[in-house]
C-alpha cells in the first residue's frame, strides 16, 4: 500500500511538472510572439517616424522657400510702394500748389460771431497753414499745414453747399494757397464767398466780402488794402490802436473799420476800445460774440 501511495504521489508530481513545463513552454511561445510583434511595431514605428521626419524636413524646406519668396516680395513691394508714395506725395503737392487740393483743418456750420456779418448763419472752412505767428492766436493748431489732410476742393464745396449760401474761408492764413479754384467752384454753386485774412500773401480768388485783419509781424501785401470790405484790428494793448490807425490810412474810404479786443485780455482792453470809438466814431467795436454764445 505504501508503495502504491508513493507511486501515485510521484505520478501526480510528474504530471504536474509536465503541466507546468507545458505552461512555461506555451508562455515562452506567447512571449516570443509578443516580442516579435513589439519588434515589428517598433520597426514599423521607426519607418513611420523616418517618413514623418522626412515630411517635416520637406515641409520646413518648402516653408523656407515660401518665406524667402514672401520676404523678396515684401522688399520689392516696399521699394515700389515707397516709390509710389513719393510719386503720390509729389502729385498731391502739385495739386495743393494749384489750389485743387487744400489742407483742410475743419469745416462747420455756425453763426458768424465777428465783424460786419455777426449774427449771420455761415459755413466755415478753416484751411491749415500759417506763418504769421500771432502769440495770442486761438487756433495755433492750424499753423502747421502738414498736420491737416490735403482735401479735394470738390469734396469741400459739396459739403459746404449742403448747409449755407454764405461760405467763410478762414485759417490759418488761407492766402498761403491759391484760392481761385475753390472760390470758382463755390461760385458755380451760387454761393457767397467771404474770406478772413491777414493779407500777408497775395490776394487770390473771387470774393464777395474781404475781412482784412492785419498783423504787425507780417504786414499785408499787394492790392488787398484797396479791396478790403472791412478792416478788423485785434487790440492786445494800447499800441495796437496806433497800428490800427496806420492800417486804416491805407484802405479805401468804403472799408468799415473795427477794433476788436483780444479775448484773453478783453476785460482790460474793452474799456480802452470803447473810449477810443466814442472819440473816433469812424471806428466800430467788434466782439467775438460766438465765444459769449459758446458756439464754434
Amino acid at each position: 500500500m505504501v508503495f502504491e501511495f508513493v507511486f501515485e504521489f510521484v505520478f501526480v508530481l510528474v504530471f504536474e511538472f509536465v503541466f507546468v513545463f507545458e505552461f512555461v513552454f506555451e508562455f515562452e511561445l506567447v512571449f516570443e510572439l509578443v516580442f516579435e510583434l513589439v519588434f515589428e511595431l517598433v520597426f514599423e514605428f521607426e519607418l513611420v517616424f523616418e517618413l514623418v521626419f522626412e515630411f517635416v524636413f520637406e515641409l520646413v524646406f518648402v516653408f523656407e522657400l515660401v518665406l524667402e519668396f514672401v520676404l523678396e516680395f515684401v522688399l520689392e513691394f516696399e521699394s515700389n510702394n515707397t516709390y509710389l508714395c513719393r510719386m503720390l506725395k509729389k502729385d498731391i503737392s502739385k495739386w495743393v500748389d494749384k489750389g485743387l487740393m487744400l489742407p483742410l483743418m475743419e469745416e462747420f456750420y455756425t453763426i458768424q460771431g465777428e465783424g460786419f456779418h455777426k449774427g449771420t448763419a455761415a459755413y466755415f472752412i478753416r484751411i491749415g497753414g500759417c506763418d504769421v505767428g500771432c502769440h495770442w492766436c486761438d487756433v495755433k493748431e492750424s499753423w502747421d499745414a502738414e498736420t491737416h489732410p490735403p482735401t479735394m476742393i470738390e469734396h469741400i464745396v459739396a459739403n459746404a453747399a449742403k448747409f449755407s449760401d454764405t461760405i467763410v474761408i478762414t485759417g490759418g492764413e488761407p492766402l498761403m494757397w491759391d484760392m481761385a479754384p475753390l472760390t470758382h467752384a463755390l461760385k458755380e454753386k451760387k454761393l457767397q464767398t467771404h474770406i478772413e485774412t491777414s493779407g500777408a500773401y497775395t490776394l487770390s480768388g473771387q470774393w464777395d466780402w474781404i475781412c482784412l485783419s492785419p498783423k504787425k509781424n507780417k504786414l499785408p501785401v499787394g492790392e488787398i488794402y484797396e479791396k478790403a470790405d472791412e478792416l478788423k484790428v485785434i487790440v492786445y494793448n494800447k499800441h495796437d490802436v496806433i497800428f490800427a490807425e496806420e492800417q486804416a490810412a491805407q484802405v479805401s474810404k468804403n472799408c468799415i473799420l473795427y477794433l476788436q479786443p483780444e479775448w484773453s485780455v478783453r476785460d482790460k482792453v474793452t474799456p480802452l476800445i470803447v473810449d477810443y470809438v466814442m472819440q473816433n466814431p469812424k471806428w466800430k467795436v467788434s466782439l467775438q460774440t460766438h465765444k459769449y454764445l459758446n458756439i464754434p
